[in-house]
């Protein structure tokens, strides 16, 4: 779930407190702007309406399907964890099946969650010794 714009972020909050009325529960204005953050990945309320006022939506959210490569090898998964830094993301993916991250005939390494820097693009920082980014994303 990801939320582009402030008057969406505080439309679900509302759905939020309605939802949990229906259950006879009672959820304040505040609790449910601050679990719609959560939702989008942001550790509070005033990180996501920074963000969303700044108009800068995020390439990836959590729980999001991805596709791309690690380390050469094609993969489908979910994003299971996201954190920013500036301008740079750290994701952890576990993939829908194990990836072999080795190239040799006789040996195997199969993984089937990972974790990254990547930036706005997909990219990740890191790069193997012929320059290719060790993961890279896009949205499925």
């Amino acid at each position: 779930m990801t939320v582009r714009t402030l008057a969406e972020a505080k439309a679900h909050a509302k759905s939020l407190r309605s939802a949990f009325a229906a259950d006879g529960t009672v959820l304040g204005h505040a609790q449910a702007l601050e679990l719609v953050a959560r939702q989008n990945g942001e550790r509070d309320w005033n990180t996501l309406s920074a963000r969303l006022a700044k108009g800068d939506p995020r390439p990836f959210h959590l729980h999001q399907r991805v596709r791309g490569r690690y380390l050469g090898q094609p993969f489908k998964g979910e994003i299971t964890a996201l954190s920013s830094s500036g301008t740079c993301y750290s994701v952890t993916v576990r993939f829908d099946k194990p990836v072999d991250t080795v190239t040799f005939d006789s040996f195997s390494n199969m993984r089937r969650v990972v974790r990254g820097m990547v930036d706005l693009n997909g990219s990740s920082i890191r790069k193997t010794s012929n320059g290719t980014p060790h993961l890279t994303l896009s949205a499925l």
